[in-house]
């Protein structure tokens, strides 16, 4: 193995671990010191500042203002509605739960591109999106039973989907101006569109919150730099790094690291516990995100890159 793919497997194993370990660590946030409104207010008007930062440092170019559009919808789909639905899912269910459905975003990003683009189907992928969704569907299932630790794991089930079906959107919807900017010119406008629409809540949210008050501990600290500094800045880089040196399709199997971490923490952590439904829907989901990821290499791989 050379060197350039040793450092990719680095990176894509590091971003995912680092994904993975952000799910829990915001369960734990919002179960003591933040709430949904003021954790994405946060993150959202530090990610405008670091990227803003970090943008001046790189040759930017000009936003075309055909892409003006995708820009703004993707700022308010793809942050401010996919982070606020992350972190008001965690407030009533499980890590577990929440990672293992959100490990079904690549389906659903192949359902709404075949709906929106009018991308084909092929019988393998379908195949995929069925195993995929009989996981989701045994979660769901099995969530009102007394093996699971959740508040209220229907309603976490809920906003876990609309998170879902958010982060798909944005991905669809941004497909092209995810290919045609750098990375960063993305992120730091995308962030300053979401800075913007969640200023307006500020004022009331981020007083509430008890990490902002005397009564926070180094704990809660620690727990709002790891979301802030490597979940929401040092992953974003990682990503993009491990895909100019692997293959897309490799890069998106170890999307898969993410629930697995993600439930492994969160049972060492009491915020869930073992029981055999969650392996099992594990492997069905994971299965039929292998299928649809990665059933055709030649011909999956830029859609893969898109969605990464």
């Amino acid at each position: 193995m050379d060197q350039e793919k040793k450092q990719g497997l680095i990176a894509i194993l590091s971003a995912n671990t680092i994904f993975g370990l952000n799910i829990p660590i915001t369960k734990a946030l919002m179960e003591e010191w933040m709430n949904p409104i003021g954790y994405t207010v946060t993150r959202m008007f530090f990610g405008a500042a670091i990227f803003w930062l970090i943008g001046s440092f790189f040759k930017d170019r000009t936003l075309d203002k055909k892409d003006y559009l995708s820009i703004l919808a993707g700022g308010l789909m793809g942050f401010i509605g996919t982070q606020f639905l992350f972190s008001q899912a965690l407030l009533y269910t499980t890590p577990v739960i929440f990672s293992l459905l959100m490990a079904l975003t690549p389906v659903v990003v192949l359902l709404l591109s075949a709906l929106i683009l009018k991308e084909s189907l092929p019988a393998r992928k379908l195949i995929g999106v069925f195993i995929s969704i009989s996981g989701a569907f045994l979660i769901i299932l099995l969530s009102q039973t007394q093996t699971s630790s959740g508040r209220n794991n229907l309603l976490g089930i809920g906003f876990a989907l609309m998170c879902v079906l958010s982060y798909a959107g944005y991905l669809v919807i941004t497909r092209k101006v995810s290919i045609k900017y750098q990375p960063v010119t993305i992120a730091k406008w995308m962030f300053l569109v979401s800075a913007i629409a969640a200023f307006p809540f500020s004022f009331q949210s981020l007083p509430e919150q008890v990490i902002y008050s005397e009564s926070a501990t180094l704990k809660a600290y620690l727990f709002l730099g790891f979301a802030l500094i490597f979940s929401t800045t040092f992953a974003f880089f990682l990503m993009p790094y491990s895909l100019k040196r692997l293959e897309a399709s490799t890069v998106s199997i170890f999307m898969n690291l993410q629930p697995i971490v993600a439930s492994i923490v969160a049972i060492i952590a009491g915020q869930d516990i073992f029981t055999w439904d969650k392996p099992l829907a594990t492997i069905l989901v994971i299965i039929g995100v292998y299928l649809v990821t990665v059933s055709s290499k030649n011909k999956n791989i830029e859609s893969t890159k898109v969605r990464l």
